[in-house]
């Protein structure tokens, strides 16, 4: 059996909260829409998850390596780091 390296951004992990209205910013200013809302861990901008067209979340860790994401939705309670590719439930 092989064992996940321990995700230390996961196990040091102080919740931000968004830093404006739960909209991905990227999109509203496209004119797109998305399907699900990720905040960033570090910087608390909101965007889009990748089952949204422009997957903005994504494209924002691959552009700051900010490695830690939450859910911005109602009701879901995880956050989950890009780098380890670990979920935990908070």
């Amino acid at each position: 059996m092989v064992r996940q390296k321990q995700c230390d951004e996961l196990t040091t992990l102080v919740e931000i909260k968004p830093t404006r209205t739960y909209v991905c910013e990227e999109c509203v200013k496209t004119g797109d829409s998305w399907v699900h809302l990720r905040t960033c861990q570090v910087c608390g901008q909101t965007h889009c998850c990748d089952s949204s067209p422009n997957k903005h979340a994504t494209k924002h860790f691959l552009a700051t390596n900010h490695p830690v994401i939450s859910s911005a939705e109602p009701g879901e309670n995880w956050v989950w780091c890009y780098i380890h590719e670990q979920l935990k439930l908070v």
